[in-house]
């Protein structure tokens, strides 16, 4: 799966991600940073997690946290919160855009 594609699903079917073809279009050439800036906090952490740099994670934790106000929340928490979790690629063999 294309980093595009990870960031804007919004769910599966199956072995199917579907993808947000709108948001993919708009905002998937952003960084991590950007996207955070722009408020999109879960595509943000979607990119992060793709990535696999943990560095990543901590800035949008980091955007999270000041928009938010709270000092408290960690990383794991925020991907709990948000829904967001790495998929093996094997399990997801097509992508469709909606």
């Amino acid at each position: 799966m294309k980093r595009e594609d990870f960031i804007f699903t919004i769910g599966y079917q199956g072995d199917t991600a579907l993808v947000d073809g709108s948001g993919k279009r708009q905002y998937g050439r952003l960084s991590t940073r950007e996207l955070a800036e722009h408020g999109l906090l879960k595509p943000a952490l979607c990119s992060a997690v793709f990535s696999g740099d943990e560095a990543e994670v901590q800035t949008v934790l980091e955007i999270y946290r000041k928009m938010s106000g709270s000092s408290t929340m960690t990383a794991e928490q925020l991907k709990r919160t948000l829904g967001v979790f790495s998929i093996s690629d094997s399990s997801i063999t097509k992508v469709k855009v909606l």
